[in-house]
């Protein structure tokens, strides 16, 4: 086995690898840029250098300096994680040219899985089924017009090289081809540096279930079978699952025909390590090869939890030279698992990225033998970055199936909290608890069909707002001294504590304010909000970050963690979570009396294209500016009719939150 690897990554997945490699007893060396000085894996890895600044061109994707480091600390090999360089088959040949070890398929087959259009070609003259489209590499904007029109709608447009949602577009109607086509040719190759494009059907009632693939140098191939993807945002997934409901729901051979399939392709091109072979599957049970992803997915935790196998240790076995550690016939799996993604986002803002500090990042208690695991790069006091993806952390559950697995993924996301950067986690819980979601109802529609019952707010009742006064007020109103205490104790008459909170409820921008009192009369509690009076009853257990609290009202009992950073307090619940903040009667917040005359940023990222200028008359909802922040494209559009004063940006320009974009002449 190697002595010592260099792992060309960050974050989450960088650690993963560590991880793995402390337990088989291998040094490790991490790069990191000038942004990640503090970060997990720096700090988690035998040995680390800096590479370069924050933005990964200038640091991450440096693959000849990532080399000579290799060289020069004496690493034999290169994992290259996800992202980055890990599917960049220049990168590949050049660590063997260098005589180091790439922990992943050789050059050729990345090559050839790396076009989208040479894919799927493969794919059909190996006996694997494809999505109708077109393929070729004729490029011209009228010959992709005409083609989009022989294709159908609806139809996606996808970037021929890379992932992730990158690059991705779908099309309903042939008017708006050509700018869908612009969108996707410049995000993908603003991410690849490639822009060109495939056309391809959109299935109906889709299911993107991707099968894990692994080979290895002496000729075998096998796969561990399935991972259901269907619920994404953006073309990107935030939950996936495995077994697939979808594939259990009928028991005709549907599981064993895409296995066999995923195979075939994998022998295809003599696969070498990790893969994964993505389908899209119909509502009629028919499928669809889409693209080989040659490198370990994100959501390869399921798999382990499943079948008991470390992935990472198969990757570098077989990147050694040996065998697959076993046969189709020896894996096994059990169970049922489900991983969630905790990213720094906004879900009611269309799922834009946040960036931010940590102030704190609670999650559950683990251990090697639990059914929860947390996957993560990150910890409380941490920044989140607009260089890299949103990405937070990966919740991963196992039960025994898959209603088992759910409830326990309620109570995981019950545990996790972050407080500092706004996060999809109240969405997740939603998600986790929905009717359709437990019904087994997951195709790639399943957000924008309940996304009204995912963003709705619920209302917070007296039971959080008991708990969040209860943390506030424990170390006073639990002291049994009542001459140091400072409960509001006296000796004759009731004793009585006021905690004024804010809601955060995106409501309006100061939220709502909310007064709560804790009352003590003769040895008796009660807790008094908006007129009621109840009998109040606590017990409260100190745990990282914050209490769990068994709380009383009247005789009915509920349990709660609450977090607390500063004067932000979080409740959370197994059905709901709350963020609340000490209510300042002194705080002044001054209001911007000329911002409907300003459009400002929402987020802080790079100008990739500017579409008007000073003294143009623009309409309502008409695009104005796009930006890149966190690898994704985001345009900005118009909120009114009018006039521009002042653009105050040009294309190349970085721009940090909140800053104003357009003056219209009307601001004052």
């Amino acid at each position: 086995m190697f002595d010592k690897i260099l792992i060309a990554n960050r974050g989450e997945i960088a650690c993963r690898v560590i991880r793995t490699c402390k337990r088989l007893g291998i040094q490790t060396v991490a790069v990191y840029s000038e942004a990640d000085a503090n970060a997990q894996h720096r700090l988690l890895a035998d040995e680390s250098v800096c590479i370069g600044g924050p933005r990964p061109v200038d640091s991450y994707l440096k693959g000849e300096q990532i080399i000579a480091h290799a060289k020069r600390l004496g690493a034999q090999a290169i994992h290259p994680g996800y992202g980055f360089l890990s599917e960049n088959e220049h990168f590949a040949r050049a660590c063997e040219a260098a005589g180091i070890v790439f922990i992943g398929p050789t050059p050729d087959s990345i090559e050839r899985m790396g076009s989208k259009s040479a894919a799927k070609a493969l794919m059909e003259a190996a006996g694997v089924p494809v999505v109708p489209g077109y393929h070729g590499a004729d490029q011209t904007p009228a010959l992709l017009s005409e083609q989009s029109k022989k294709v159908g709608y609806p139809q996606l447009i996808k970037a021929v090289a890379g992932g992730g949602g990158k690059g991705m577009r779908l099309v309903e109607r042939f008017d708006e081809f050509q700018s869908q086509l612009d969108a996707a040719q410049r995000e993908a190759r603003n991410a690849f540096g490639d822009d060109a494009v495939l056309i391809e059907r959109y299935v109906q009632g889709p299911h993107h279930i991707e099968f894990q693939v692994f080979g290895d140098t002496h000729g075998n191939a096998v796969h561990l079978y399935e991972r259901e993807c269907s619920i994404q945002r953006r073309h990107q997934k935030i939950l996936e699952e495995t077994p697939s409901p979808f594939l259990d729901a009928v028991d005709d051979g549907l599981r064993e025909r895409m296995g066999e399939a995923a195979v075939a392709a994998a022998r295809a091109i003599n696969y070498r390590g990790a893969g994964t072979i993505e389908f899209i599957v119909g509502a009629d049970r028919e499928f669809f090869f889409m693209e080989m992803n040659t490198r370990l997915q994100v959501e390869h935790p399921i798999t382990e939890m499943i079948t008991g196998e470390d992935l990472v240790e198969w990757q570098l076995r077989i990147a050694f030279g040996e065998t697959l550690p076993l046969s189709q016939e020896e894996i096994l799996t059990g169970g049922h698992a489900i991983e969630v993604r905790i990213c720094a986002e906004n879900p009611a803002n269309d799922f834009l990225p946040e960036t931010g500090h940590l102030d704190v990042f609670a999650v559950p208690a683990t251990s090697d033998e639990s059914d929860v695991r947390v996957d993560t790069g990150v910890v409380s006091g941490d920044d989140i970055s607009v260089y890299y993806d949103p990405m937070i952390a990966k919740l991963i559950v196992w039960g025994n199936d898959r209603a088992e697995s759910s409830r326990r993924m309620r109570e995981a996301l019950a545990q996790t909290e972050v407080v500092g950067v706004t996060t999809n986690l109240g969405f997740l819980q939603k998600l986790i608890q929905h009717p359709a979601y437990l019904a087994g109802d997951t195709d790639t529609a399943f957000i924008p069909k309940h996304k009204s019952a995912l963003l709705a707010t619920v209302p917070i009742d007296d039971f959080a707002l008991a708990a969040a006064t209860v943390a506030v007020l424990n170390d006073d109103v639990s002291s049994d001294d009542p001459w140091s205490g400072t409960a509001g104790w006296r000796l004759n008459g009731a004793a009585s504590r006021l905690v004024e909170f804010v809601l955060d409820d995106n409501a309006d921008e100061t939220g709502t304010e909310i007064e709560c009192r804790i009352e003590i009369d003769h040895g008796v509690r009660r807790f008094a909000h908006a007129g009621r009076r109840a009998v109040l009853a606590w017990t409260a257990t100190p745990v990282a970050h914050g209490l769990s609290i068994v709380l009383s009202l009247d005789g009915e009992s509920r349990r709660f963690l609450v977090v607390g950073a500063g004067e932000s307090v979080s409740v959370l619940g197994l059905s709901s979570r709350y963020a609340l903040r000490r209510f300042d009667p002194y705080h002044f917040a001054p209001t911007d009396s000329a911002s409907q005359g300003r459009l400002t940023a929402l987020m802080p990222g790079r100008v990739v294209k500017v579409m008007a200028a000073a003294g143009d008359t623009v309409k309502k909802n008409q695009a104005l500016i796009i930006m890149e922040a966190m690898k994704m494209e985001h345009t900005i559009v118009s909120p009114k009719d009018g006039t521009l004063a002042r653009a105050v940006y040009a294309v190349g320009d970085m721009v940090p939150a909140d800053a104003v974009l357009f003056e219209f002449e009307d601001a004052s």
